[in-house]
């Protein structure tokens, strides 16, 4: 009674954001009856278990820590020398964590001698391993019986996302996982050997039926004697993230088709999210698209006996097409914002393509509303092609590894006289304005970034250490008349002296702020009749030299601007302009100064030029291109769109032109460049979506940028997620060849620190990072939801300590991000 009601109050009478409940001794093993590795290995001696808060709403994380007798951690690290200091950068060390999510089949059992343990699988090991966390003997009932309630509170508050306060007694016994195998006895700490100790399957069911009663009897009797405010300290959890439906939705009604563009048979698989993985629903159903009219088409799937789903075929959906799998996957959003991925496998490659066609005429004719037979054959194939699993050519060899740099530090931006021995506590974590960072410009020639945060820019200092420093504000962007602005735009500019804004409300208008001084000093006139919508340097390294002109682009024409001029900066001679309205949204250069321009209708020039028509055209696939990029060399453009990116080669591999690029010379009628199409997975977009209750909106795509060699990684942010593409393993085909990492804000804006493909830097709401690629992970059910630290939230970027005049001064956030911007 006195340890369970001081829980409750300890825990949840309290702001803290660390452990919720605790067992303070114990011993874990990774139990493995059926493995041939062996059949149990003790982990941690000493240990302590623990359900902790992470930053996230209805989302916990289940915490066994090795604890360290008085004077053993010293001892050890004496004994052990240089690998214990490697060892202890590694985060599983001394410390494991688990997702508190229904998949783990958490389970708690009592046993004869008065035995207790916790266990929950291995969702990383074989079939059959567990984890078993056995208390030690001064570990009392009633504690385990809290941690019982509480693990089973934040599971239906991560599964159903909402406060466990809801929850019925009925509601929580679906965690009891009855049905499970009994859970088998780990080994002794003192045993010298490991060997099972069930012998047959009639005893594993014996104990499987003593030890399911014995821990609903002990259940039974600690609840009779908790109080009922007791109990209702013991159920005050917090909020949690749901990790995905466990069932598919019903399907809605189908609306009647004006025309059936494809009708094919095949197998339907859902993916299941506690186990990962794509289950069979149905072994034979009729997949249908259909036309049902003003640009609108359906996609049904059902049987004789179940009609499984219908949704829209939008950009949404996420389609990717597999033939060597000869599967179909794509998403399904619901009215209540709960997202599902699904799978079509078909019997051979000729059923996948006409369905494939079906499918892509409706989304394409969606998109573009115009209809699929006036698309010449060649854009047609060069739209179907995109949307593959393709091996694009001169792609590296399998085994082939990429060199990654290690980066151990942490990834806080520090001021000049930076206090390593701070406490977390000292940071300031609130920005006392009304703005959010907007815009990051990142310097080439001098190693600084820049970052837009309504009328003011903050500069930082890129370290040696790989870290940001900050170095200054501008605290006031007006035009030279006085006044006020929040640029819409930036560019770095002349050797990055100079800075190249752009007002929001005055689109004919450029200014010029002198870096040095912090201030606007030229307002230039571009044209009266054509307004600026985006700015581009002349060449790719333009912003390293002296180089005055730079590209501009408006809705229908793409430009030069020539500060030098006198009145209109525009040059007249160097502007190639469009009768119809091509809708431009994006411009790019190479190093030689080829150019590369993007439509809200998803369509590409690409020019050796201005003042000419452009040398290739590259058709739309439907979405706005929002984005754009072009290697140094000009091998590859990289567009961005809101659900995706696309990757396309603009070297020529065959006829008259072959080795040139599509930039010098146009491509064959009969060969179109290669396209891309870089997408998350389906799977990952409706846990994306699931966790953040947000679709895929990409932020504008980069490669990272450097003289000294060739690209080989992609950039970009969706929500509270940046993702890193591996650009060989791209070119090979692999499955999901990017990385991510999860922030507690979305991200405004992100890009490469220059020369390298290992630092990024990323501006959100109310902080700027630099952080290592080492810090990024493959997309798991952990790093989506997000690997937060103890207390519930990352660590912060900033601190404060003394004043700017002392030498322990720390910058606090008033300076990051009030201050500077």
């Amino acid at each position: 009674m006195f340890v369970l009601k001081n829980v409750g109050k300890l825990l949840f009478g309290s702001n803290s954001q660390e452990s919720i409940i605790e067992l303070p001794q114990g011993q874990l093993y990774l139990v493995r009856p059926l493995s041939p590795k062996g059949y149990s290995e003790l982990i941690f001696k000493d240990a302590a278990a623990r359900i902790r808060r992470t930053g996230q709403d209805f989302q916990y994380q289940l915490v066994i820590q090795r604890v360290y007798e008085e004077g053993e951690e010293e001892l050890l690290a004496d004994e052990e020398g240089e690998d214990a200091e490697i060892n202890a950068l590694a985060a599983e060390k001394d410390e494991k964590t688990f997702l508190l999510d229904e998949a783990l089949h958490f389970r708690v059992e009592s046993r004869d001698g008065a035995e207790k343990l916790i266990a929950w699988k291995d969702l990383s090991g074989d079939v059959g391993d567990l984890y078993e966390f056995v208390c030690d003997p001064s570990v009392e009932s009633t504690q385990v019986a809290a941690f019982e309630r509480i693990a089973k509170n934040c599971q239906y508050e991560r599964k159903y996302r909402k406060p466990h306060t809801t929850a019925s007694e009925d509601d929580l016994r679906q965690f009891d996982f009855d049905e499970e195998q009994p859970i088998p006895q780990a080994s002794p700490i003192h045993s010298p050997t490991l060997a099972r100790s069930i012998d047959s399957s009639d005893a594993m069911f014996q104990l499987r039926n003593e030890a399911n009663t014995s821990a609903k009897r002990d259940a039974a009797q600690i609840g009779s004697t908790l109080a009922d405010s007791q109990v209702e300290e013991v159920q005050e959890a917090q909020d949690v993230a749901v990790s995905g439906p466990k069932a598919p939705p019903v399907a809605p009604p189908h609306p009647e088709a004006v025309e059936t563009l494809s009708m094919e048979l095949a197998e339907l698989h859902f993916f299941d999210f506690p186990s990962g993985s794509f289950i069979l629903k149905d072994s034979s159903v009729i997949a249908k698209v259909s036309d049902i009219g003003k640009w609108n088409y359906w996609l049904h799937v059902g049987s004789k006996e179940t009609e499984w789903l219908g949704i829209p075929v939008i950009a949404d959906m996420n389609p990717v097409f597999n033939f060597e799998f000869l599967s179909f996957i794509f998403n399904q959003f619901t009215e209540d914002g709960s997202a599902y991925s699904w799978l079509l496998r078909f019997k051979d490659q000729d059923t996948l393509t006409r369905f494939q066609e079906g499918l892509m005429q409706a989304l394409w004719e969606q998109l573009n509303e115009q209809k699929w037979a006036r698309v010449k054959e060649q854009e047609r194939q060069y739209v179907l092609d995109a949307f593959e699993d393709l091996t694009m050519d001169d792609a590296p060899a399998e085994g082939e590894q990429e060199e990654e740099e290690e980066e151990t530090d942490d990834d806080r931006p520090r001021s000049e006289h930076y206090d390593s021995d701070e406490e977390d506590e000292d940071v300031e974590t609130q920005p006392k304005d009304e703005y959010i960072n907007s815009g990051l410009a990142v310097g080439y020639k001098h190693d600084r970034s820049f970052v837009v945060r309504g009328s003011k820019i903050g500069v930082f200092k890129h370290a040696p250490n790989n870290h940001l420093e900050f170095s200054t504000n501008i605290s006031k962007v007006e035009t030279p008349k006085g006044e006020l602005f929040s640029p819409k735009k930036v560019m770095l500019h002349n050797e990055d002296r100079n800075m190249i804004l752009q007002k929001n409300d005055d689109p004919h208008k450029l200014y010029r702020m002198d870096l040095e001084y912090g201030k606007v000093v030229d307002e230039w006139n571009v044209h009266e009749d054509i307004p600026v919508l985006e700015i581009a340097p002349e060449n790719k390294f333009a912003q390293m030299t002296h180089e005055p002109t730079f590209l501009g682009v408006s809705k229908n024409a793409l430009f030069r601007v020539d500060p030098r001029l006198s009145g209109a900066k525009l040059v007249d001679s160097q502007l190639k302009q469009y009768a119809s309205k091509n809708d431009f949204s994006a411009v790019s250069t190479t190093e030689k100064g080829y150019i590369a321009v993007a439509s809200n209708k998803g369509d590409i020039r690409l020019f050796d030029r201005l003042g000419i028509n452009a040398k290739t055209h590259i058709p739309a696939l439907g979405e706005a291109i929002i984005g754009l990029d072009v290697s140094a060399d000009g091998r590859w453009v990289l567009a961005t769109c809101r659900t995706y990116l696309l990757l396309i080669d603009a070297l020529q591999k065959s006829g008259k032109n072959e080795g040139k690029l599509g930039f010098e010379k146009s491509f064959a009628a009969d060969a179109k460049p290669q396209p891309r199409r870089l997408a998350l997975t389906p799977e990952h977009v409706a846990q994306f979506h699931h966790e953040t209750g947000q679709g895929v909106s990409f932020t504008p795509a980069r490669f990272n940028t450097s003289q000294a060699g060739e690209e080989s990684s992609i950039i970009t942010a969706t929500g509270p997620y940046i993702i890193d593409w591996n650009l060989k393993k791209v070119l090979r085909g692999a499955k999901a060849p990017y990385i991510i990492k999860r922030y507690t804000e979305d991200v405004k804006a992100d890009d490469f620190k220059f020369g390298s493909d290992q630092n990024v830097i990323v501006a959100l709401p109310n902080e700027v990072q630099m952080v290592g690629k080492n810090k990024l992970s493959r997309p798991t059910r952990e790093s989506i939801a997000g690997n937060f630290r103890l207390g519930g939230t990352p660590r912060q970027s900033s601190g404060r300590i003394g004043t700017r005049q002392s030498g322990r001064y720390k910058l606090g956030k008033d300076d990051v991000v009030d201050s500077p911007y």
